[in-house]
């Protein structure tokens, strides 16, 4: 929050995530000020911190005790909505990752389209549940702040337990609760196995592919309204959401994954590999414009026009679409079934990966001439 106030744009920096990899995010990104705690810079080392200027979170509190407790001026500071809010990296084939970059407008919008959905209110408890180096973490952080509601940090070793974590859901009073689909499989037998009723009001997924058949546990203990299942699709590059499906129990014995309608500010093109419309019924790319549509990737112009295109059917100058490398199609209710990918991408648990990054690192060992990368589930989830 202060970032934002100041007028800068965060990149989230987990410490939990490859030490690696956090270099490579930081040489990156070269940010014009790293905060950390002693975690980060535990996780960063002493050389990635030599030519930086850091504000250590935990010792530097003196240093701004007498400081203001009012906010700055956005007008003073020359702020607009325009201006970046955050860099999140996701996964790359070429084996470095790639910034999305996101402005202030791309986030209000996202809740503000997406109202009329959702009664959301200064009542809602809300879980930061993702890491906040995934883009799930967007919704969940600024969401419950929005609507004035309050928001329950969850530790990384009770996230990780789901028994725990059902726990923590249940004493909190979380009613909105944000969930990959793979980790809610896991909450609905913490759920049963506790006998403990929850408060939850809604209960949203994103970051993976739904399978509905994996909600059955769950409506046969529930009513269908109560609370409100709902499936969201979404890319980083379009701002965390796309579409909108409320679930009800007879998806369940449906094979496919609805992910429904488009959020009211985006447009969905379908489109065959010459870029025309595809037929009604038929499978095509999704490309997204409007709204949400990022910035592009930070320091990486060639990849950003390779991804992030005019779009021809707005007719308004100026419009982008992003092609996204996934696939679907209309089903004959109107709604969007998602399909998988069009390249190698996998999503696993939320997170993006690329096998062909994989490959890369592994073929850079002088012992390995080639190497080939695959996800394969051996058991459920």
């Amino acid at each position: 929050m202060a970032i934002l106030k100041a007028g800068g744009a965060y990149v989230p920096l987990d410490p939990a995530y490859p030490s690696a990899r956090l270099r490579q995010v930081l040489e990156d990104a070269a940010p014009r000020l790293l905060l950390c705690d002693a975690a980060g810079r535990a996780a960063l080392g002493p050389e990635a911190l030599a030519d930086l200027t850091v504000v250590d979170l935990e010792t530097a509190i003196p240093a701004w005790a007498d400081a203001p407790s009012s906010d700055p001026d956005p007008q003073a500071l020359g702020l607009t909505a325009r201006h970046l809010a955050y860099v999140i990296y996701t996964s790359g084939s070429t084996g470095t990752p790639k910034g999305v970059m996101v402005e202030h407008a791309q986030i209000v919008r996202l809740f503000e389209a997406t109202r009329s959905w959702y009664d959301f209110n200064e009542r809602d408890v809300w879980c930061l549940f993702h890491s906040f180096s995934f883009d799930f973490s967007v919704w969940e952080l600024w969401g419950a702040l929005h609507c004035g509601g309050r928001l329950v940090l969850v530790p990384r070793h009770i996230a990780r337990s789901a028994p725990d974590f059902y726990t923590l859901v249940c004493k909190s009073s979380v009613t909105v609760l944000n969930q990959t689909p793979s980790a809610f499989k896991a909450l609905i037998e913490a759920e049963r196995e506790s006998g403990v009723r929850n408060q939850l009001r809604y209960v949203i997924f994103g970051g993976e592919a739904l399978e509905p058949s994996s909600l059955k546990p769950w409506f046969e203990r529930h009513f269908e309204h109560a609370p409100r299942l709902i499936n969201m699709y979404g890319i980083t590059e379009t701002t965390v959401h796309v579409t909108y499906r409320p679930l009800n129990k007879s998806d369940t014995s449906s094979s496919c994954g609805p992910i429904g309608e488009r959020i009211p500010d985006l447009q969905i093109y379908l489109l065959d590999q010459f870029d025309a419309p595809v037929p009604f019924g038929a499978v095509g790319e999704l490309y997204i414009g409007g709204a949400g549509v990022a910035r592009g990737y930070l320091n990486r112009p060639e990849l950003t026009a390779e991804r992030f295109l005019p779009d021809p059917f707005c007719g308004a100058a100026g419009g982008r679409m992003y092609r996204t490398g996934d696939l679907g199609r209309y089903l004959p209710d109107g709604n969007l079934e998602f399909l998988g990918r069009n390249d190698e991408q996998v999503k696993i648990r939320g997170f993006r990966i690329e096998p062909g990054e994989i490959a890369a690192r592994l073929g850079e060992h002088a012992w390995v001439r080639e190497a080939v990368v695959v996800a394969r589930q051996d058991r459920a989830g």
